[in-house]
């Protein structure tokens, strides 16, 4: 037993109360946790599986203080919690992951200049802010490229294409002298993720890699085992261990890759401090779920076995598919998971299904 284990009985802080949030606390209660969600959002569809709620904003210093002393360890279910709330949780609570791991993803440029500096290949990438800059970055990345603002981007937001002289004025006018970063367009045959979790002792456990379809930006289907080469499967591990590692990272992460299936080229193309959408396979189609996964990380308990049970499909229930619940509680291999959102906006993640099929 080591001095940072929380043991079986303790209490969970999670700030943020998505979906993420609502799953993480479902699987601490199996181990006979009690989850104090924090989240400044009252309709958080976490709150109804939490022993413990916080309405608060993430700059309430005293609510926070107060929620970091109410449990025995914290952690985070997004990653634009602010580094400043992450720091002052921290000075009275283990927090897993630590304040580094946000600090250097909710940065685009931070992250892309960490990954390759662990020898962890990106695109290629230059920061931007002026016109002026943009010019001199257009001119040593070239064209096609993506323009990505720094700070708070995910599914797709805050990135835009750039193939024209046209597309660049576009980005300027949207950007608007916002930190951003010109990135180079990879040509790639399929999207990747590996799901890893790191413990305080730094033992290391990874999913199967599993493979992403995304449709306006947004994932729509995951399926394991990715059509990829053993070669390219252990690499892929290899550099999500790397990464893991270099952070010194407790928890569960996602490194979502793309993959050059003549060259077998890998290009990491960014970080996840979370468990991660691409990882909802694993509650029915792992021998450990992604989310058992980080409360063991989290709690400095042994990780568990990461084996997939079978061929795995899920999908995302975006918006006004979560309506059409019927067809897939009719189907016997189906696995149907609501988030309890209210609200079935368009784009919005509502649920996921799994299929699981364990024949050979």
């Amino acid at each position: 037993m080591t001095k940072s284990r929380i043991e079986p009985g303790g209490t969970i802080g999670i700030l943020g109360g998505g979906q993420l949030g609502r799953m993480l606390a479902m699987a601490a209660a199996k181990f006979g946790y009690r989850c104090h969600i924090f989240c400044p959002d009252e309709r958080s569809p976490a709150f109804h599986v939490a022993d413990r709620v916080t309405v608060a904003e993430y700059t309430n210093e005293e609510a926070l203080l107060a929620f970091a002393r109410s449990v025995d360890v914290a952690t985070y279910e997004f990653e634009n919690i602010p580094a400043e709330t992450a720091k002052l949780v921290a000075s009275e609570t283990y927090l897993r992951p630590g304040v580094r791991a946000l600090e250097v993803t909710q940065d685009r440029l931070h992250e892309k200049d960490f990954l390759n500096k662990s020898g962890v290949h990106t695109a290629p990438y230059k920061a931007f802010q002026t016109a002026e800059e943009f010019e001199a970055a257009f001119a040593v990345i070239g064209r096609p490229a993506v323009a990505k603002t720094r700070r708070f981007g995910y599914d797709g937001k805050g990135q835009y294409m750039v193939k024209s002289r046209r597309d660049a004025e576009a980005v300027l006018a949207v950007t608007k002298g916002a930190p951003a970063i010109l990135e180079g367009f990879v040509k790639f045959d399929r999207e990747i993720s590996v799901i890893v979790a790191r413990s305080p002792s730094g033992d290391v456990a990874a999913f199967p890699v599993s493979e992403n379809i995304h449709t306006n930006h947004i994932l729509d289907t995951t399926t394991i085992p990715a059509d990829i080469s053993d070669t390219i499967e252990a690499k892929a591990k290899v550099l999500a261990t790397r990464a893991a590692n270099a952070l010194e990272y407790v928890g569960v992460m996602a490194v979502e890759m793309f993959v050059n299936d003549g060259s077998g080229d890998i290009v990491v193309n960014e970080i996840a401090p979370r468990v991660h959408n691409s990882g909802h396979w694993t509650i029915e189609g792992a021998a450990t779920s992604q989310f058992e996964q980080h409360i063991r990380a989290i709690c400095d308990l042994p990780l568990g076995e990461t084996n997939a049970l079978g061929k795995i499909v899920m999908k995302n229930l975006l918006g006004k598919d979560i309506l059409g619940a019927e067809k897939y509680l009719e189907d016997p291999k189906a696995h149907y998971h609501h988030y309890g959102k209210q609200d079935p906006r368009e784009g919005r993640k509502m649920g996921h299904v799994t299929w699981v099929n364990t024949e050979e």
